[in-house]
């Protein structure tokens, strides 16, 4: 237990060192995604530029890795940090990051791919990752950082949801089977994930994985298909008394708006999810998801915060943007006192 605490205070110190570097201003822009194929044409970065963002959150599926040798991996990391567009971005804007399956290494793998403590490593070579970081010597890449806004202070907490996932099985249909034991994080990352919430004296918390945590009715990868460890993170968000939950979310090919309402939380919570910085599924035009608010996107596209503190709450405007650099839907949410 001590060893873990040890791990919690050190990547606290690592989080508040993120912060500190960005400019305490009165707004703070945040941009995010996921889905992009390396070797594909990458439109978006020069976009995401204009919009001159304070941070970029990688939410996985960072590169198309999908290969159990780490030489490719590598090879299809170093052609990502190597193209032009993202090159520009990354020269003005600091970049953090988890990941899902395709840059885990294997499509929706789990705890049991063999190769994921190299993976890891390679992961956080292209994010950056001091090799003095306790990040490189913990199981799993989840981290948490805090920035600053005025009076106000922000933490982003980003899981992951790939390093010790229990398995799934298919049905005939190739539908998930939920797993109804089954765990997504791992104690130690549960562990971790409770304190950070439980010291946190942050006004605002972005908490980003590789799957959705709210939409449930589709068949694909998603939180839903372990619910014990979903309605444990609900639980876990109401027993710390978390204030301004805001969820990211990735994987899809799609992007849209889900809110929730968590008994015993006193504000309802979004799970932005933005999915296609390459590629989308154009072909999806009428999934159901009971907790959709606004249209579901099939066009590549990127996500952007705007947070700002007005009247002494923080109001935070949510993009998910086009190619055009316009927005396909917009949502205000206002974090009160």
């Amino acid at each position: 237990m001590k060893k873990y605490f040890l791990i919690f205070s050190l990547l606290l110190m690592l989080g508040c060192t993120a912060g500190s570097k960005m400019q305490q201003g009165k707004a703070l822009t945040i941009a995010f995604g996921s889905c992009n194929r390396q070797n594909l044409p990458q439109p978006m970065w020069d976009v995401i530029a204009k919009d001159k963002p304070d941070l970029w959150i990688w939410l996985g599926d960072n590169i198309y890795g999908d290969s159990d040798d780490m030489a490719v991996l590598k090879a299809k990391y170093d052609l990502q940090s190597n193209q032009e567009g993202y090159k520009r971005l990354t020269a003005q804007t600091p970049v953090i990051g988890t990941w899902d399956d395709h840059d885990f290494g294997r499509n929706d793998a789990g705890k049991n791919y063999p190769y994921k403590k190299a993976s890891q490593q390679l992961a956080l070579d292209f994010l950056k990752e001091p090799a003095n970081s306790p990040r490189r010597r913990q199981e799993g890449i989840y981290a948490a950082y805090e920035y600053k806004l005025s009076k106000k202070k922000v933490k982003v907490i980003l899981l992951d949801i790939r390093y010790h996932q229990d398995s799934l099985q298919k049905e005939s249909n190739k539908a998930y089977i939920p797993n109804t034991t089954g765990d997504i994080l791992g104690e130690a990352q549960w562990l971790w994930l409770e304190n950070q919430l439980s010291t946190s004296t942050a006004d605002a918390h972005i908490i980003g994985s590789g799957i959705q945590f709210v939409s449930d009715q589709h068949p694909y990868e998603k939180w839903a298909n372990f619910p014990a460890a979903r309605q444990r993170l609900f639980d876990l968000l109401v027993k710390t008394k978390t204030k301004g939950v805001v969820l990211l979310s990735g994987d899809r090919h799609i992007g849209e708006f889900s809110r929730i309402d968590i008994n015993g939380l006193d504000y309802p919570v979004y799970d932005i999810t933005s999915s296609g910085l390459t590629h989308s599924s154009v072909d999806n035009t009428s999934e159901p998801n009971r907790y959709r608010v606004g249209p579901l996107v099939n066009q590549k596209h990127y996500g952007l915060f705007r947070l700002l503190e007005q009247g002494g709450n923080l109001v935070m405007e949510v993009d998910l943007k086009g190619e055009n650099g316009k927005p396909f839907h917009t949502e205000k949410i206002e974090i009160r006192n």
